[in-house]
């Protein structure tokens, strides 16, 4: 099984998983929908396969998705359907699938079209014993995602090599003045005992404030670190956002048959 090397001298076991819910007010049925002939749950289980960072399992609240990951060779678990946060169906999933893991690689079951370099980049953070959460931001380029507050942005501090130390996320158009303004991606790598802990404490003040379940994290002093990374993943949200992926994926498949 791969295992990632989180100090010189100890393998930790990484466990990704994939929560997926068949509710959605935009696009109902969303784990379900098809993408280039394939479910986009399966999407986004085979890009985390080809992370190759630890074994990948489907956090579920229907049997109907359970189905199509295991048809694809997946392995899938049926978690409860009142979650209040998406970070508490992880941790039910970890519960049933791999209690003893060290690390937990949480992949939102609608980026079909991520990176697998960017789950990577995401857990390379924890190589760093006082990281308590790894995640992934990239730069925001032009104005309009700027002051878009469904870009959330990611303030932070460098520390070198394309790491930062997360200081605050919001959806304001933040930090002031001249300089780059970076996009925080949703893919979170735990450790186990921060994520017991974090699913142990109410919602914040600042969560609540922003709609930002990271920032119950750093209200509780949890160190973040965020690794940058060149794109942003496509996410799914509207039939909209659908039809944009289906383009994508067919745009590829003709470039990859001129090649």
């Amino acid at each position: 099984m791969p295992a990632y090397s989180a100090s010189s001298n100890r393998r930790s076991r990484v466990l990704v998983v994939i929560p997926a819910r068949m509710e959605s007010s935009r696009l109902p049925g969303k784990p379900l929908a098809d993408i280039d002939g394939k479910p986009m749950i399966v999407q986004v289980l085979e890009r985390a396969r080809e992370a190759d960072i630890g074994p990948v399992v489907v956090a579920a609240d229907d049997a109907r998705i359970i189905t199509v990951v295991e048809a694809a060779g997946g392995r899938a678990v049926m978690t409860r359907k009142d979650h209040a946060s998406g970070s508490d169906r992880v941790r039910e999933a970890v519960q049933i699938a791999d209690p003893d893991c060290d690390l937990i690689l949480n992949l939102q079951g609608d980026v079909p079209l991520i990176d697998p370099e960017s789950l990577k980049a995401a857990i390379e953070p924890l190589k760093d014993r006082s990281v308590d959460i790894g995640t992934i931001m990239t730069e925001i380029h032009g104005e309009e995602g700027r002051i878009d507050p469904g870009f959330v942005k990611a303030v932070t501090t460098p520390l070198g090599d394309e790491r930062h130390r997360a200081l605050y996320f919001t959806r304001a158009t933040a930090p002031y003045g001249e300089g780059p303004l970076y996009q925080h991606i949703g893919v979170y790598a735990w450790r186990r005992a921060a994520l017991e802990r974090f699913v142990s404490l109410p919602p914040s003040t600042l969560e609540t404030r922003e709609k930002l379940e990271q920032l119950r994290a750093l209200e509780a002093g949890m160190r973040i670190d965020v690794s940058l990374v060149p794109a942003t993943p496509m996410d799914v949200n509207t039939p909209a956002d659908l039809e944009r992926v289906r383009a994508a994926f067919a745009k590829a498949a003709r470039e990859a048959e001129k090649a």
